[in-house]
């Protein structure tokens, strides 16, 4: 189960609804083995698509290093479907490499609903899980 607090959703849905009809992305930071996720950090998609994301290599590489230099890791992983349901897409699963990282995405396809959504992606496979929204932790 990811537990997230609210302004964190709050940060991803605005995040995902400013780059619409492109996908957005970015992850939230959490110290590292406390399944916590506390530092929003919103990246570039390098594919600038409707219908792909990429991580920016060196924007990727920049934030990944200040992770190790902060002991954190990205506890959650988030991007955006502009188009579809909030569910992973077979690139997705085939670029999912951090197997403690909840991926979670947002679909921004209906201006007036949220969908978000989180999963647990292992060695290609695909398990949705709970999502507890709190107001702190």
């Amino acid at each position: 189960m990811l537990t997230i607090e609210r302004a964190l959703v709050d940060k991803i849905v605005a995040h995902a609804r400013a780059d619409h009809p492109d996908e957005a992305c970015g992850v939230v930071a959490g110290a590292a083995g406390s399944d916590r996720p506390a530092r929003f950090v919103a990246m570039t998609n390098a594919e600038r698509s409707p219908t792909f994301y990429r991580f920016d290599s060196m924007e990727q590489l920049k934030v990944w290093r200040e992770m190790d230099d902060r002991d954190e890791e990205p506890v959650v992983i988030y991007h955006s479907h502009t188009a579809t349901e909030a569910y992973p897409s077979r690139t997705d699963v085939s670029y999912a490499s951090e197997p403690n990282a909840h991926y979670v995405l947002v679909s921004t396809r209906d201006a007036d609903e949220v969908e978000f959504r989180s999963y647990r992606i292992v060695d290609g496979e695909v398990t949705e899980e709970e999502v507890a929204v709190v107001e702190g932790y």
